[in-house]
């Protein structure tokens, strides 16, 4: 497994890591360089699926947003009414020192900006509320694991109230389909 230079961490870290404070009103910045809220303008991505009020944009490594070197695919989830509300990031497969080390450059960044993470709901999870952003890994080929990172814009509470009074589940359960999660 090669191993990945901290700056490279820190890059992916970084460009997830930079969404709004809770306290901001439905603009602001984005991962990627994005803004939350509406959207006039995003990469061409390779497959787009659609369910009520959501539509989920994907790009795989090295297409639009998903181009740092720790990326295996990125996801942008836009809100019918709310706009852009939810980054996902995913990583490259990874196992043992390296996932570890990957990890922890991740969750000591989230500490830096927004404080201490609370536990997720799922084991090996955590979530800053302040910065309204969850870290989750999920199984990957051969026994390695992916590093899940998704960022939530400030009207992605609202977003998924509509999505469940359409659907009958929050748009946090497709989160947890993502990480393999039972519950949102």
């Amino acid at each position: 497994m090669r191993r990945l230079p901290p700056s490279l961490i820190a890059l992916a870290l970084l460009a997830l890591t930079r969404a709004a404070p809770a306290e901001e009103a439905p603009t602001g910045e984005a991962p990627f360089g994005l803004a939350w809220g509406a959207v006039a303008e995003v990469p061409r991505p390779i497959k787009v699926e659609r369910e009520a009020n959501l539509t989920a944009l994907y790009y795989p490594r090295g297409w639009g947003p998903a181009i740092g070197p720790a990326t295996a695919e990125v996801v942008l989830v836009v809100c019918r009414d709310e706009g852009l509300q939810q980054v996902v990031w995913v990583g490259l497969p990874l196992s043992g020192e390296a996932l570890a080390r990957m990890r922890r450059a991740i969750h000591d960044e989230g500490v830096r900006r927004y404080g201490e993470p609370d536990p997720g709901g799922t084991r090996d999870s955590e979530v800053w509320r302040r910065g309204r952003a969850l870290l989750a890994t999920r199984e990957a080929a051969d026994g390695q694991r992916e590093l899940v990172m998704t960022a939530f814009g400030p009207g992605y509470a609202a977003c998924s109230g509509a999505h469940h009074a359409e659907t009958g589940h929050p748009a946090g359960a497709h989160v947890a389909d993502l990480i393999g999660s039972a519950g949102p």
